[in-house]
């Protein structure tokens, strides 16, 4: 019987990848009051407690979007759009463990209660975990941004290795609705705008449409009103870590990918791709990959 096989995670626990920082909001908080603090502190979901401050429910900028597709007032408490109950792992746990758990669940983020006293202590995200596998190889004598490193003979993964091939899109002619519709339906986190040539002229994001949902932006809006601009890309011959340490530094959790010969955008590298690819661009690195889920 051959011996387990080792990679950059074994031996992690959950500790060490977790973000300590919790964002809480009672379930009598407002909509509004939940899009502020996701905008202000840059995170996809915050922890929603009762009377007691106990942990109730969760609610992200899906359930947001969801809120704004069903025209709820921004004055609706947060028990009407949380989901329940919120999902937790333990701090020691092995990290491998409570990633099989989030891909399990289908969810991006998953709660920390302390494994002695049961008290909530961080989450953890899957940009938690590339940021974590980011200071590991950037550490590493083989990375590619230590002098000297790029002369040697490896084998490094490029970004054409592990995107996303499918890209979905709406024309610069649809309304907001449509592009609310469209992240829904595939489960996406951003979708790319293109006008009637196919060239990506801006991107349409959970966090755009939150911001407009906060305004009284109506969904009827053009989708040119609201999406981010220039679209933020990278080339599909870009070494792994030069495309990560570019989202972490940017702080963006996706890059659209250029064909510089086709001369169009051909996929989409995100956080949640480089957790499954481990992070790094050596080959030992992209041998042993992570299976995990792809919502956000």
């Amino acid at each position: 019987m051959g011996s387990p096989r080792h990679h950059t995670l074994s031996g992690k626990i959950v500790a060490d990848a977790m973000r300590r920082g919790i964002n809480r909001l009672g379930v009598d908080s407002t909509i509004s009051s939940a899009i502020s603090i996701l905008i202000k502190y840059k995170i996809g979901g915050l922890l929603v407690t009762d009377g007691d401050r106990n942990p109730v429910g969760v609610v992200s900028k899906t359930n947001l979007i969801g809120a704004y597709y069903a025209a709820l007032p921004l004055d609706s408490p947060l028990e009407h759009v949380m989901t329940s109950p919120p999902l937790f792992c333990g701090s020691r746990e092995p990290l491998e463990q409570a990633l099989e758990q989030m891909k399990e669940h289908r969810i991006y983020r998953i709660y920390v209660h302390d494994s002695g006293s049961g008290s909530v202590v961080g989450a953890l995200a899957y940009p938690d975990i590339v940021g974590m596998l980011y200071e590991f190889c950037s550490r590493c004598p083989k990375s590619i941004f230590r002098k000297g490193a790029g002369s040697e003979n490896i084998e490094r993964a490029r970004v054409a290795d592990c995107m996303t091939k499918e890209i979905k899109y709406v024309s610069s002619n649809s309304m907001m609705h449509q592009a609310l519709e469209e992240l829904s339906r595939h489960h996406i986190g951003a979708i790319l705008v293109r006008d009637e040539s196919g060239r990506g002229v801006g991107v349409i994001s959970k966090t755009d449409l939150i911001l407009a949902y906060n305004h009284g932006v109506p969904l009827d809006t053009p989708a040119t009103e609201v999406m981010s601009a220039p679209v933020r890309s990278c080339s599909k011959g870009d070494m792994l870590e030069e495309a990560i340490r570019l989202m972490i530094f940017s702080d963006v959790h996706r890059l659209f990918v250029e064909d510089s010969d086709a001369g169009q955008i051909i996929g989409v590298f995100s956080l949640t791709d480089a957790a499954m690819n481990r992070s790094g661009s050596c080959q030992a690195c992209v041998a042993s990959r992570i299976q995990l889920a792809s919502q956000e």
